[in-house]
């Protein structure tokens, strides 16, 4: 299936589309929790409402369906669709804090095209067709060139001791204790598509997320390999709409963390209670 209209073309509509709601968003922060999807997660009227609208505008303005993270929609894995988190980082937005956004990418046979990231309260708007160039506010940014971890800061994805699942809490604990030994500082912003957008800029010299929601991390992996970075799952596979993590970063801190990260071993090994083992050395 071959793209309905020039990519470039759809970023440009697809930027003023969210550039109309920027106004609506910034108005609703603090907004509380109106539908309880799970523990510690929630949507707000906002998540909802900006879904409705903006399903509907980019329908109907690109002829090419949504998937949006609040009611869902056509499959990711085959022809053009866009996909949309309409508020990432909710928990900072309810709080009143500034790091959330609009999220949303272009799939064409679940690979990204395109992906802007939104972050109304800091009033930065990153957007790019992957190949490049990334730009924020319209303006081009210089393409990532090659770096070191130890001259990195790190974004550092979804923290909790109780964590279960494919990445237990003992195993985020020993990677954020190993990567902290060798990179600049850590950071932990509580918003995917932020730490991914500072990547692709080169804010952050990287980030490691271990989240799996392809409207989370969609967007921002297009903006990383726009920007001339490498993105991939915490195991070095190269990211898809099915990958069950991101490791983004420039050239060269890429494959520090990705040593890192291996030699932690299988997650799996990993208990899921709040016994933390002591990484392994990363010499």
């Amino acid at each position: 299936m071959s793209l309905p209209r020039d990519p470039h073309e759809l970023l440009a509509v697809a930027s003023g589309l969210l550039d109309g709601v920027s106004e609506r968003f910034v108005g609703g922060v603090g907004a509380p929790s109106a539908v309880a999807k799970g523990a510690r997660d929630f949507a707000t009227e906002v998540d909802l409402e900006l879904e409705r609208r903006l399903t509907t505008e980019l329908t109907e303005r690109t002829g090419i369906e949504v998937h949006g993270e609040e009611f869902g929609g056509p499959s990711l894995t085959e022809g053009t669709v866009w996909v949309l988190d309409p508020l990432d980082g909710t928990l900072n937005y309810s709080s009143g804090l500034p790091t959330a956004g609009i999220l949303l990418a272009l799939l064409h046979d679940g690979e990204p095209l395109l992906g802007l990231t939104w972050l109304p309260m800091s009033g930065r708007r990153y957007a790019a067709v992957v190949g490049g160039p990334l730009t924020c506010n319209g303006e081009e940014l210089p393409p990532l060139r090659p770096t070191t971890l130890a001259d990195s800061l790190v974004g550092f994805g979804a923290f909790n001791l109780g964590s279960r699942g494919r990445f237990p809490g003992a195993y985020r604990m020993a990677a954020l204790g190993q990567v902290s030994r060798r990179c600049r500082r850590l950071r932990m912003h509580g918003c995917t598509g932020a730490d991914l957008a500072f990547t692709a800029a080169g804010g952050l010299g990287a980030s490691v997320l271990f989240g799996h929601h392809p409207w989370d991390n969609a967007p921002g992996v297009a903006l990383v390999r726009a920007a001339g970075g490498v993105a991939t799952d915490l195991a070095g596979r190269p990211w898809h709409i099915g990958s069950d993590s991101v490791l983004a970063a420039a050239p060269g801190v890429h494959d520090e963390l990705l040593e890192i990260l291996v030699s932690l071993g299988d997650p799996g090994d990993y208990p899921e209670h709040h016994s933390v083992p002591v990484g392994r050395s990363t010499k």
